[in-house]
C-alpha cells in the first residue's frame, strides 16, 4: 500500500507541471493565483518535495481539476455521476458535471406550455452550447426567432439578450454546456497531426 502512495504522490510533480504548461501558465502566475512561492512550486513539480493537502488545494482550483485528478487516484468502481435535479426558472436543470470552474454540462427539462410563454430575454457572462434531446426548443437569440428539433444544436455568447423555453405543450429536454468566462465548446472532428 505504501507502494501505491508513494507511486502517487511521485507522479503529481510531472501532472503539476505538464497542467501549468498546457495552460501556458508561468511559475509566477501560479503563485499569484494560489499564494504559493515560486519556489515551492518548483520543487514540487521537479519532485523535490512532496506534496500536501495544504499546497494541493489551490493547485487543484487554479487549474479546474478536482483534487482526484490532480494525484490519479485510483477509481472507486462506481463510475455514476449521481444526480441532484435543481429546479429553477420553472425548468428542472440536472449537473453533469462535478468539476470546479470551467465549462459546465447540464440537462435541462422545460416544461411546455399552452399558449407558448412571451420571452423575457436576458443577458450574462458566459458562452452557451445547447443540444436538443426532445422536444421542440424556441430560441430567441437578439432579433432572431428560431425553433430547433431533436439533433439540432446552437451556441452563443450570452451577452447577446436571449431566451428558451418549449415552442410547443409539449416537454423539452436538451443537453447544455455553459462556461461562465466566455468559454467556448471546442469541438474537434479529428486527431491533431503530429508536428514534423
Amino acid at each position: 500500500m505504501d507502494d501505491d502512495l508513494d507511486r502517487a504522490l511521485d507522479a503529481v510533480g510531472p501532472r503539476l507541471r505538464a497542467l501549468r504548461r498546457q495552460r501556458r501558465t508561468t511559475l509566477a502566475d501560479l503563485s499569484d493565483a494560489t499564494g504559493v512561492s515560486v519556489s515551492t512550486l518548483s520543487r514540487l513539480e521537479s519532485g523535490d518535495r512532496k506534496p500536501t493537502l495544504e499546497l494541493l488545494l489551490p493547485l487543484a482550483k487554479a487549474h479546474g481539476v478536482t483534487l482526484d485528478e490532480l494525484v490519479d487516484a485510483p477509481l472507486t468502481g462506481d463510475p455514476r455521476i449521481h444526480l441532484r435535479p435543481v429546479a429553477r426558472n420553472g425548468m428542472t436543470m440536472l449537473p453533469l458535471t462535478r468539476r470546479p470552474g470551467g465549462i459546465q454540462a447540464y440537462k435541462l427539462i422545460i416544461p411546455g406550455s399552452d399558449p407558448p410563454k412571451e420571452p423575457d430575454s436576458q443577458i450574462h457572462e458566459g458562452y452557451e452550447w445547447m443540444y436538443v434531446l426532445n422536444g421542440r426548443l424556441r430560441l430567441v437569440l437578439g432579433d432572431h426567432d428560431f425553433v430547433l428539433t431533436p439533433g439540432e444544436a446552437a451556441e452563443f455568447d450570452t451577452h447577446v439578450p436571449h431566451w428558451f423555453g418549449a415552442a410547443d405543450a409539449e416537454p423539452v429536454e436538451i443537453l447544455s454546456l455553459f462556461g461562465k468566462q466566455g468559454e467556448r465548446a471546442h469541438l474537434r472532428a479529428r486527431p491533431r497531426q503530429a508536428a514534423e
